[in-house]
């Protein structure tokens, strides 16, 4: 371990005179309820044995008939490109330009940097000593500019990307939570009121960090009301809410990578929750067949449940105990990827930006029905990265895991019983999952 006190000292103080700096043009924004550091759940799941059965789920994706989502006139690419980019940005090398193809697979966890940089630079050295390459940090939009439109607080995110870049590890940046200027059923996650403020937030982020931040998330789980700012979750709105993105992203990075939000696998049909296969099917309804121009990368989650990560979707739909439904396992991803083939996008990748299992003992916990033990976590790990190079190879690409824990949490927490590490600090507390990852062959 490489990390020592004088470096966590190193990049406090940075954030600290980033931070007074920034507090001279404007107000300092304050975290505010719904914050991204406040880990949302990874699924949406709900323990089967004790559900009410829902409305039958349509066989064939429907007519959408969202209304119109309220836009300003867009600027042209290089009028938002020349108008928004900061002029302020840090001057910095760009990093080598990788390709929008990766390898099968790439090796990712998710980590929380956000609040406490002397963990966040132990954290990404830990992610780097276990071989992994990639990390995945969450960046609220609420965060950065809340304070007003048009005023940013790029404190945190400098600090994130330096300790990144420097460590070698590729960023996949997960974008949501609008601030409450923006609307969109604030505090709840949810999209804005006008798109176009969005896309001028992604203009000036993306063009900071230009050639820096390798890939971008567009939202997350659009197919829970609860990410969707309590509205009924609607692909249509969703996929316009993409297209705008991609634009503003490749105008300002065109070599950054796109990727979809990661859906949720859930077998619910209700307004609080559709199913992750019939959201994606109707997306490409939506954009009319293949994706061009919405993203260059399929994102998925696929959480293990109660089951190994070779098992068949259709065994587990047979049992009701073990979910009842083909969304309960791993191998979900498999019937997302049948999804791209059937409207023409199978030669993009699929990143999978959420992956595990819980060892949740609580027993009133949603999740504790599909808990396994710590040492079970670290043996499915390891196969499903073993089972998605032999059987999902070429199409597979970036693999990320939940989670390095953020050392704020505790057993109060269900993100908590997700993770591969104990919270904890200045000392990194691996549980067996990391240790085992950390020597499986990459």
């Amino acid at each position: 371990m490489r990390f020592t006190f004088a470096t966590s000292w190193k990049y406090l103080s940075v954030a600290l005179v980033l931070a007074l700096l920034v507090g001279c043009a404007a107000p300092a924004v304050t975290p505010t309820t719904g914050s991204v550091s406040e880990s949302t759940d990874p699924t949406a799941v709900v323990n089967p044995a004790t559900t009410e059965p829902t409305e039958a789920e349509p066989t064939v994706a429907p007519t959408l008939t969202s209304e119109p989502v309220q836009t300003e006139k867009e600027p042209t690419e290089t009028e938002a490109a020349s108008e928004l980019l900061p002029t302020d940005a840090p001057t910095v090398t760009p990093m080598p330009v990788k390709p929008l193809r990766m390898n099968s697979p790439e090796f990712g966890m998710q980590a929380f940097p956000w609040w406490r940089p002397e963990v966040a630079s132990r954290d990404f050295q830990v992610i780097h000593d276990a071989g992994f390459s990639w990390a995945k940090v969450n960046f609220g939009w609420r965060d950065i500019e809340g304070a007003g439109k048009g005023v940013f607080d790029w404190s945190r995110t400098d600090t994130i990307v330096d300790m990144a870049n420097q460590e070698g590890i590729d960023l996949v940046v997960r974008l949501d939570h609008q601030p409450s200027w923006a609307g969109g059923g604030f505090p709840l996650n949810g999209p804005p009121d006008n798109l176009q403020d969005f896309a001028d937030f992604l203009t000036a982020l993306v063009g900071r960090y230009k050639g820096r931040i390798r890939a971008y998330e567009v939202w997350n789980e659009p197919n829970l009301a609860r990410e969707w700012g309590g509205k009924v979750p609607d692909p249509g709105s969703y996929v316009e809410m993409l297209r705008v993105a991609y634009k503003a992203i490749k105008a300002a990075d065109p070599n950054a990578m796109v990727i979809s939000a990661g859906l949720s696998p859930t077998g619910t049909w209700s307004d609080e929750a559709k199913p992750d296969d019939w959201y994606l099917e109707s997306m490409y309804v939506a954009m009319g067949g293949p994706s061009d121009g919405y993203f260059d990368v399929l994102g998925a989650h696929a959480p293990g449940f109660k089951s190994h990560p070779e098992r068949d979707p259709a065994d587990v739909a047979s049992v009701p105990e073990d979910g009842g439904n083909r969304a309960f396992c791993f191998r979900r991803v498999e019937d997302l990827r049948a999804i791209m083939v059937k409207y023409g996008d199978e030669a993009k990748q699929v990143a999978v930006l959420e992956f595990g299992w819980t060892s949740d003992p609580r027993p009133d916990s949603p999740y504790n029905w599909h808990a396994v033990s710590e040492e079970v976590k670290a043996d499915y790990f390891v196969r499903a990265y073993q089972y998605a190079k032999e059987h999902w190879s070429p199409w597979i690409g970036l693999m990320s895991l939940i989670y390095i824990c953020d050392p704020d949490w505790t057993e109060n927490h269900e993100q908590y019983w997700w993770a591969i590490s104990d919270p904890g600090w200045p000392e990194f507390h691996a549980r067996p999952a990391y240790n085992a990852l950390k020597a499986m062959p990459k």
